[in-house]
């Protein structure tokens, strides 16, 4: 491994993965209107709207509305750091988790239904792919006798030879986190559903900003993870990102979104199915 200072990585983490989470999203929309026979916006669009949004009056329902949407954000940040500096799997996992539980906090904060009931919608999700993250950090421990994702990038054999089946279940996941159908009940980047925007629908201006900069950090978080499943090579790691990204855009042109309880069946009976034999497999 190539030993970088740690401030500069941090640094890095912090300036330039939004400007890749940017760019993964101008490339998903551009992607999806070519799937759609349209031409689509610019690559750039999420940069321009976000600026855009920076620039509106700042309006909230509430203080603490602010406050949980700026925690939202850094514990992404944190995530992506802690990762960058090969710190613990383990660390990085609770601190997501507090970073979509200050969203869900945020949603609640607010009278209106539809947040709230994105709100609800958002705990239900965390229920049905929480477990599976755990046991997919319960499998990296088997293989590599640590956490920390240092250990894993300096692994010399795939971590996908020995999780083959906590892989898939941890594309599931991310179709969730990613709010892509048939899996985007909380909220959606369409806004198609009957919730409208759902748990986002009362932020605006700069405050909305700062969700589409925190779901940058967390795209590249996720897509990341995914070419650690193949760490001993950059390129074959990049690839496999790459088609999981096509893959997850198709799925979400070509799927209807289903309800929530149908979602909690699928993850907990073919996700955590699925995590449930490989940490087995790797135990016995």
């Amino acid at each position: 491994m190539i030993m970088v200072d740690p401030i500069i990585t941090a640094l890095l983490a912090i300036f330039a993965v939004p400007f890749i989470g940017a760019f993964l999203v101008g490339l998903d929309r551009k992607l999806t209107a070519r799937m759609q026979s349209r031409i689509g916006p610019p690559l750039l669009q999420p940069v321009y709207d976000v600026i855009k949004l920076l620039h509106k009056e700042p309006i909230v329902v509430n203080r603490v509305q602010i406050i949980y949407a700026g925690l939202h954000l850094a514990f992404m940040v944190l995530c992506v750091v802690l990762l960058a500096l090969g710190q613990d799997m383990l660390m990085v996992l609770f601190i997501l988790a507090f970073s979509t539980i200050s969203l869900i906090l945020g949603g609640m904060s607010v009278r209106s239904p539809y947040s709230r009931i994105g709100s609800q919608r958002e705990i239900m999700q965390m229920l049905s792919y929480e477990p599976i993250l755990i046991l997919m950090l319960v499998g990296v421990y088997l293989v590599n006798d640590s956490f920390m994702a240092r250990d894993i990038l300096a692994s010399g054999k795939p971590l996908l030879l020995s999780l083959p089946l906590i892989f898939p279940a941890f594309l599931m996941v991310m179709t969730i986190k990613l709010q892509k159908s048939p899996f985007d009940f909380s909220t959606s980047h369409h806004g198609h559903q009957e919730i409208i925007k759902g748990i986002t629908l009362e932020y605006s201006g700069p405050f909305l900003a700062i969700l589409e900069i925190t779901h940058w950090y967390e795209i590249f978080l996720l897509f990341f993870i995914v070419t650690m499943f193949w760490a001993t090579s950059i390129p074959v790691g990049l690839l496999i990102a790459a088609v999981c990204f096509f893959c997850e855009i198709l799925l979400d042109n070509i799927m209807a979104r289903l309800t929530w309880p149908w979602m909690l069946r699928f993850m907990w009976m073919v996700g955590l199915g699925l995590a449930v034999t490989n940490v087995l497999w790797l135990y016995i």
